[in-house]
């Protein structure tokens, strides 16, 4: 007898024991090897669960395929929506920002504009004397830069209240898109596979990956076959030892006892017990001793062949039951995940709403803050032009001191040559009467002793002087208008 993985033949037959106390320990010890009946046994049930876990596997992969397929496509839908409203999000929190920014600065201009304005004294010749000393923003009101730009404040931070929902809700719905991503993700399967007839590797798969309980049952199957046909081997070794007893002296009751209470399912080597011994010659009943007696040596070699088998069968059983489990387990996940999208999709028209809603929201008070920006440019600009206007004003003075300096000269040089004039007009009226005046009737012309025509000068309109502003204060804000020119 020779184990199934062994390619020796049968040897020959060496100086075979005659003992009939040899034979009876043999036929014990195979007698007992009988008992790995109850491991072919446990092997074929373990191929039957084996191949109810392949029908299982197969049924539980296609079911979580296809629920895994539908929420993937679901949720790479989901994902684009969430895209879109991310998008949304950000393209809002760019144009906040640059909102922002041009606020900031109008309100810098405008607020170094009215520091310019509170820090410019009105020239205090041009007020009256009991009045104080005022700036250029006394003249204006102040308050009214306060509500606009509490106005647009008021815009800003509802714009900013809109996309801080926006953003809350983007978080929320993509946190739950990031659960169903893990669990799809977390559902992958590692178990064991064997290489034929070797004991397993490690193997990674899910359900969208090739079952390895085909090869395991075909590993199975394998080792099945091969404990049955060691069992055979036996079975074969316990007839030569019935048939060799019976053929030796006082051997035939010790096969009748011997061949009793075998194991369960065990009918060998009774009708050998029982029948009388066929004749042999002593060659034959030499070489069969000499059989016996090798095959004895491998009977343990065989009983370990067959409790290694068993043992590799219960680990691959193990093993295929842990992937059924997975593959039960990843079911429930995605089942799970189905069901988070299910609830995540009945919240989908309040996610899109919110985004619309923002939109609607940004929009209007966009418009707003930059109808009140135009608002807060023109103001500026008001200021701007009235500290502008001012200096002019101030130029304006220069001038009209100027001109009124040049009338003063004009006017004082005409009132110079017109009394020059009047002199000589006397005098020449007063020589006529001298040398005429004695000879004319007095009534000839009642003109003739008139004197001569005398001119004043009067202001008629613009009863005020021009202020007297100091040189220096002009020169200055003609630097400061040419400058802006």
């Amino acid at each position: 007898m020779v184990s199934s993985n062994s390619s020796a033949s049968i040897q020959e037959a060496s100086p075979a024991p005659s003992s009939l106390d040899t034979l009876v320990s043999h036929l014990v010890a195979s007698k007992r090897s009988l008992s790995s009946i109850e491991h072919v046994w446990r092997a074929n049930e373990i191929v039957t669960s084996t191949r109810l876990h392949l029908e299982a596997s197969v049924i539980a992969s296609a079911r979580t395929s296809f629920l895994r397929a539908g929420v993937i496509t679901q949720l790479h839908t989901l994902q684009r929506v969430h895209a879109h409203s991310k998008a949304i999000e950000t393209e809002g929190a760019e144009e906040y920002r640059e909102v922002l920014r041009t606020l900031d600065e109008a309100d810098k201009r405008l607020r170094r504009t009215l520091e310019s304005l509170r820090t410019t004294i009105v020239e205090h010749t041009l007020r009256p004397e009991s009045d104080q000393r005022k700036n250029l923003l006394d003249f204006v009101d102040e308050g009214g830069v306060d509500k606009l730009l509490a106005a647009v404040e008021d815009s800003a931070n509802a714009a900013k209240e809109a996309h801080t929902e926006l953003v809350e809700i983007n978080l929320s719905f993509y946190s739950d898109l990031g659960r169903i991503q893990n669990i799809l993700g977390g559902s992958g399967l590692s178990m064991h596979r064997p290489s034929s007839k070797r004991s397993a590797g490690s193997f990674h798969s899910d359900t969208t990956a090739v079952s390895p309980i085909p090869d395991i049952l075909q590993a199975m199957e394998d080792r099945a076959k091969d404990m049955a046909d060691n069992l055979e081997s036996l079975v074969k070794h316990f007839d030569l030892c019935v048939t060799a007893i019976k053929h030796t002296e006082g051997g035939g009751d010790a096969a009748q006892r011997l061949t009793d209470d075998l194991p369960e399912g065990m009918a060998v080597g009774q009708e050998i017990a029982s029948a009388p011994p066929e004749p042999i010659t002593e060659q034959e009943r030499e070489e069969m001793l000499g059989v016996l007696a090798s095959d004895a040596d491998q009977v343990e070699e065989v009983l370990t062949e067959i409790r290694d088998h068993i043992g590799e069968m219960e680990g691959l059983l193990e093993n295929t039951t842990a992937y059924i489990a997975q593959l039960d387990e990843e079911h429930s996940g995605v089942l799970q995940a189905f069901r988070q999208l299910e609830s995540l999709e009945g919240r989908l028209h309040a996610f899109t709403a919110q985004s619309q809603v923002f939109v609607m929201r940004w929009d209007d008070e966009k418009a707003k803050i930059n109808e009140r920006m135009d608002e807060l440019e023109s103001l500026g600009e008001f200021y701007s032009g009235y500290l502008s206007a001012y200096d002019n004003l101030l130029v304006e003075i220069g001038r009209r001191q100027f001109m009124e300096q040049q009338m003063e000269k004009v006017l004082q040089d005409a009132m110079r040559k017109l009394d020059t004039l009047h002199e000589e007009d006397s005098t020449k009226r007063e020589a006529f009467k001298a040398d005429y005046g004695d000879f004319l009737p007095v009534d000839i012309w009642p003109g003739l002793t008139n004197p001569p025509l005398r001119f004043e000068t009067a202001q008629v309109n613009g009863t005020e002087k021009v202020p007297d502003i100091s040189k220096s204060v002009i020169q200055r804000a003609i630097r400061r208008v040419e400058g802006k020119m």
